[in-house]
Formats: structure tokens, C-alpha cells, sequence
């Protein structure tokens, strides 16, 4: 059994974000990221083919989505689900400390039809 510390070894500053596989289990992937002031570059805008559910688990960040056009901002202990192809952006992060986010990544067909977006 590996523990994983995701709150551990932090680094103070980072030229770019860091993204870390934890778990990797058949598609479904756990990853930690950390960023330290990052952003996503002007113009650009994720649009994965799986699903993500993304939790911020120290610090704070703003995620921009293109449709319909909204920011909201996270802090410990907030989670969202951003589905598969729903364009967003991280418009923000923390520079004062490591923003620590818990990423889960799975395809949607894993989701058999029904989805949660609480």
C-alpha cells in the first residue's frame, strides 16, 4: 500500500503547473496538480474527452467556462464536475501559496447514461 501526501513536499514556486498521476486504473486516472500563481495561456481553452471531477484541496483558483460564459472561484474543500468537451479555462491561481487541486479523470461512457452535477 502507497499513501500518498498530497499536502506534503509543496514546493513555494513553480515556473509551470505541475500535474502527478497517483492512481492509474484502467481509464479512470487520479491526479494531484499544483500551481503556484499559473494560468491558462490567453486564448486557450481545455475541451478533454473524459470527464472530470476537480476538488481544490488547498489555496484557491478561478476556472473560466466558454458555454454558457461564466467564473467561479474555488477554495478548500470545493469541488466541481466539468463534463467531457465543456471548454474552460484556469483564468487564476493562488500566487501567495501552492494551489492544490485532486483531479479525477474518467470517459463518460463509465457513467452509463446518468450523470450527477452536484
Amino acid at each position: 500500500m502507497e499513501i500518498h501526501r498530497l499536502l506534503e513536499g509543496l514546493p513555494e514556486a513553480l515556473l509551470e503547473e505541475r500535474f502527478e498521476t497517483l492512481v492509474q486504473a484502467g481509464e479512470v486516472r487520479i491526479e494531484r496538480i499544483l500551481s503556484t500563481g499559473q494560468r491558462s495561456p490567453e486564448g486557450f481553452w481545455y475541451d478533454a474527452d473524459d470527464e472530470e471531477w476537480v476538488c481544490v484541496l488547498q489555496g484557491s483558483a478561478v476556472l473560466t467556462f466558454e458555454h454558457p460564459r461564466r467564473a467561479i472561484t474555488l477554495g478548500p474543500g470545493d469541488a466541481v464536475w466539468i463534463h467531457a468537451h465543456e471548454r474552460h479555462r484556469v483564468e487564476w491561481t493562488d500566487p501567495r501559496q501552492p494551489t492544490v487541486w485532486l483531479a479525477v479523470h474518467f470517459p463518460s461512457a463509465s457513467l452509463g447514461g446518468t450523470s450527477s452535477t452536484g
